[in-house]
């Protein structure tokens, strides 16, 4: 069984009087892509912040790719793209990376290589000789993206990644996240936007008010809140809908709603359906997003802080 990637037994971030991080622990199974949710002000920057030891925690007992939290060799095995990331304008595209390889002491040679090989997996190839104050935003995003990963790290960490990137841009992200996915790296991405991270991420974790409220695998998360609709041909008898509704299903007018993990849980519906002489129109799937995971997870939190 390999070692996760990070492993935090409990962690914890004061300001004062204010939890900024409540004692929490998270683990990150290597090579997988680990999405962090939450909502502005929830500590996602704080924690990653003080994986990387940017922000010094209160307590931290855990590990960073099997070794202790903090330990220098092994950040340099670390790739980072942080949150409104800032690179001089009068620089280049090919300059900020190539400077970012010098600075992870990256030799000369291999810089210049690695350089030009990131560049045109991010896209920006073609502008690599263009200065960064005329980027756009996606433009610089994908020099970010390259510059953490100049050193060949273990595993990236990415705050907001696709922040202010078109739709285009967004999928080419997350293109290349995958990419790092199967190379073996590990990507622990922070993000507000519920459907990027829905579409590449093998785990999540929700994180409110400093602590962790939900987590999982993703496919886990939205699956166990499969519904299934169905819709008669005409209002659904009002026997019927008593009985339904005693057994947890909503009903309005031709449609009956229930959750189940399955297509077998709607059966006794159907069947109830056409033995009163009510014909079955349609019955469709839906699966909850994890946006509503998220806000479901959000809501519990507010309630239990009440």
């Amino acid at each position: 069984m390999s070692v996760p990637a990070i492993e935090i037994e409990s962690i914890q971030k004061r300001y004062g009087r204010f939890e900024a991080l409540k004692e929490l622990s998270l683990t990150v199974p290597a090579g997988s892509v680990f999405g962090l949710l939450g909502p502005n002000g929830a500590g996602k920057s704080t924690l990653v912040k003080s994986l990387l030891t940017i922000v010094r925690p209160t307590l931290c007992r855990g590990t960073l790719l099997g070794k202790k939290i903090g330990h220098r060799p092994t950040l340099a095995k670390v790739g980072y793209l942080p949150e409104h990331a800032k690179f001089p304008d009068y620089l280049t595209g090919r300059q900020i990376v190539s400077y970012s390889a010098r600075m992870t002491k990256v030799v000369a040679k291999q810089a210049t290589v690695k350089t030009e090989e990131l560049l045109e997996l991010v896209g920006m190839g073609h502008w690599a000789d263009k200065r960064n104050g005329t980027y756009s935003k996606g433009m610089r995003q994908r020099v970010g993206l390259a510059q953490a990963l100049v050193n060949d790290p273990e595993i990236v960490f990415l705050d907001e990644p696709t922040d202010g990137v078109d739709p285009e841009g967004r999928v080419e992200i997350r293109g290349i996240i995958e990419k790092m996915r199967d190379q073996g790296r590990t990507v622990f991405v922070n993000s507000h936007l519920l459907a990027e991270v829905e579409a590449v991420a093998d785990e999540v974790a929700i994180l409110a008010q400093g602590k962790i409220v939900e987590r999982g695998r993703t496919a886990d998360l939205v699956k166990s809140g499969s519904r299934f609709i169905v819709r008669a041909l005409g209002p659904v008898p009002f026997e019927l809908k008593a009985a339904f509704e005693r057994e947890g299903a909503k009903v309005a007018g031709d449609r009956v709603e229930c959750e189940c993990e399955d297509a077998k849980g709607v059966q006794g519906i159907i069947d109830a359906l056409r033995k009163a002489g009510v014909v079955v129109r349609e019955v469709i799937e839906t699966r909850t997003s994890l946006e509503e995971v998220f806000m479901r997870a959000i809501r519990q939190s507010k309630g239990g802080e009440s």
